[in-house]
């Protein structure tokens, strides 16, 4: 799977479900209408699109929602992919989750060939975190992350940077994940869907944020590299890694690796463009992937060369679709 600019694309990542058990502020609005499950690929198609994925030369899988983990039956699904770990053919199954569910599904997850994992952890104060995601409760995810560590499992904590909710605790945070032996990394608010709230009132940049944080910690440039957009240093007081994805201060677009395919079946070629392909009426059109795969073909050559991320003066999305759509 090669663009038409050259970049070869090894890295899907795949939303299960656009459901989620939190409604976290900068992703979702309160009151969100989910789609109707008839339009929903079952567990057997999504199964069926990520082989095809992986017989094209893709090497690594991200489960994504909403919450993944919400999904029912999520665990068929994980453990039928874990068969292409078993040949080769990929090198890695992950998948990003809220930890909610963490506690029940860990074992099972390291059983299936899942070796890390991403949390997102936006605040480590009990009464803030309950804010921000509106229904989540800290202490629940704790209990997951604490359930991974039994399991073996590879831990990174996503955090997105909130101007005047979160950016007093990135130290806090950096210490804390060193400390568990995490790597932690932060992440620019992107302007997706309406969220009942203003982009400009959230926005932070990562390029402060890093500068404040040096004052304190000493960070070196790494060429670490785990399939993402994340640039990554060492931070020598912890050892771990702290990653910036800056998605408004810096674009990543010219490495760019990856596709997104949601749960109907829709193919994204970029998070922050609207141009899709369609590949659910290819596959239930037919029993074989010819026609999958001709989509697919397609979509790499109308994979753009960057996004289209900007937060205007009025706080309006860049693009109306919520990430839960798109998978986070």
């Amino acid at each position: 799977m090669i663009d038409r600019f050259g970049r070869q694309i090894t890295y899907v990542r795949v939303s299960v479900t656009d459901r989620c058990d939190f409604r976290c502020h900068y992703c979702m609005a309160e009151q969100m209408t989910f789609l109707p499950k008839a339009d929903v690929l079952s567990l057997e198609e999504l199964d069926r699109l990520c082989s095809v994925f992986v017989r094209l030369g893709v090497r690594k899988l991200r489960l994504t929602g909403g919450e993944p983990l919400v999904r029912r039956g999520i665990m068929t699904l994980v453990r039928s992919l874990g068969r292409h770990l078993a040949t080769g053919a990929l090198d890695e199954l992950t998948l990003t989750t809220n930890g909610s569910q963490l506690a029940r599904y860990a074992h099972e997850l390291r059983d299936c060939g899942v070796r890390r994992i991403n949390v997102s952890v936006d605040s480590l104060d009990a009464l803030k975190f309950a804010g921000i995601t509106r229904r989540g409760v800290l202490g629940q995810v704790m209990e997951g992350l604490a359930a991974a560590e039994d399991a073996g499992l590879k831990i990174k904590i996503n955090t997105v940077a909130l101007k005047g909710f979160n950016e007093d605790e990135f130290d806090h945070l950096i210490g804390w994940c060193g400390e568990r032996g995490y790597d932690l990394t932060l992440i620019e608010t992107m302007p997706m869907g309406d969220i009942d709230g203003y982009r400009t009132d959230q926005y932070l940049s990562l390029s402060d944020v890093r500068a404040r944080l040096e004052r304190r910690w000493t960070l070196a440039d790494v060429s670490d590299d785990t399939g993402g957009p994340a640039r990554y240093v060492r931070v020598a007081e912890t050892g771990r890694r702290l990653g910036f994805i800056t998605p408004m201060t810096h674009t990543f677009c010219e490495s760019c690796n990856r596709v997104r395919l949601t749960c109907t079946g829709t193919l994204y070629m970029c998070l922050g463009q609207e141009d899709s392909v369609d590949l659910r009426a290819p596959l239930r059109g037919s029993e074989g992937d010819a026609a999958v795969i001709a989509a697919i073909a397609g979509a790499m050559d109308r994979k753009p060369r960057g996004h289209d991320f900007v937060v205007d003066r009025l706080g309006r999305p860049a693009v109306p679709r919520h990430m839960s759509v798109t998978g986070g």
